[in-house]
């Protein structure tokens, strides 16, 4: 069962308040997702580090209910 995009920013948002948040569903199927997301939790982290706070907000649903997710993250 694909994923929404508002549960997609809620997971985030769980595990970083303070994110800002752009998601666009690249294939209109709700399971090919790009994700644009800006934290102060990502200073001093680098890509990887951020990429892997962001898979951890998603409790697992990475390659299950959420089959794809580009991620770009920033330092607010």
């Amino acid at each position: 069962m694909p994923l929404p995009i508002n549960e997609i920013k809620k997971l985030i948002l769980d595990a970083i308040p303070d994110a800002s948040i752009e998601i666009k569903d690249l294939m209109g199927d709700n399971n090919h997702y790009s994700a644009v997301i800006k934290s102060e939790k990502f200073k001093n982290l680098n890509k990887i580090d951020q990429h892997k706070l962001v898979y951890k907000s998603l409790k697992g649903k990475m390659g299950n209910e959420l089959h794809a997710l580009s991620i770009t993250t920033e330092e607010k």
